[in-house]
């Protein structure tokens, strides 16, 4: 469904911990409009929050959704606030971007170069994958073992990574933040 827009109320809602201080909130997509997603981990849209647009790359939400960050600039630029009901319009784009690859993920495949022969010969939604399962790590020593075990699948050959959920539902290890009570 690449390039169908979705539109849906939904409320900004205010995260239980906001982290640095600065501002923000989120929304979790209607299950009726994510279901019509083109995959139900990351997935990048063009979107309009009250006719303001942006493009985001929505996260899963472990419920077989997806929720997206709205910073400060977003909310002022919408001339929304925390807690109102917005408009949304979603628009899944015709190819993902090639993602960012974390330092110590590139360092790590600049070192194991039968590892980054297969990564650059892998789709851009693999690799999508490949640096979801590494930084949806909580602690910093399994984000090592990932980035480590990811070389050692890569470089025997495997392009996707067979041992994570992306979308969270059946591993619980991604999800939206908590709201505010």
């Amino acid at each position: 469904m690449s390039g169908k827009t979705m539109q849906c109320m939904t409320t900004l809602l205010q995260p239980a911990k906001p982290g640095d201080g600065t501002p923000w909130a989120f929304v979790i997509l209607p299950k009726s409009v994510a279901e019509k997603l083109p995959r139900r981990g990351r997935t990048t849209v063009d979107a309009k929050i009250n006719g303001h647009a942006f493009r985001v790359t929505l996260e899963p939400d472990g419920q077989l959704s997806h929720w997206l960050r709205v910073d400060a600039p977003l909310l002022e630029a919408s001339g929304a606030s925390v807690g109102e009901r917005v408009t949304l319009d979603i628009t899944p784009v015709a190819r993902e971007p090639e993602p960012e690859v974390p330092a110590d993920l590139q360092a790590a495949l600049a070192a194991a170069p039968e590892a980054r022969a297969v990564w650059e010969a892998t789709t851009t939604i693999a690799r999508v994958d490949w640096i979801h399962w590494v930084t949806s790590a909580r602690q910093a020593k399994t984000r090592a073992k990932r980035i480590h075990d990811a070389c050692d699948m890569l470089a025997s050959g495997k392009r996707r990574v067979c041992c994570f959920d992306p979308s969270g539902y059946y591993s619980k290890a991604l999800k939206a933040p908590e709201v505010a009570s």
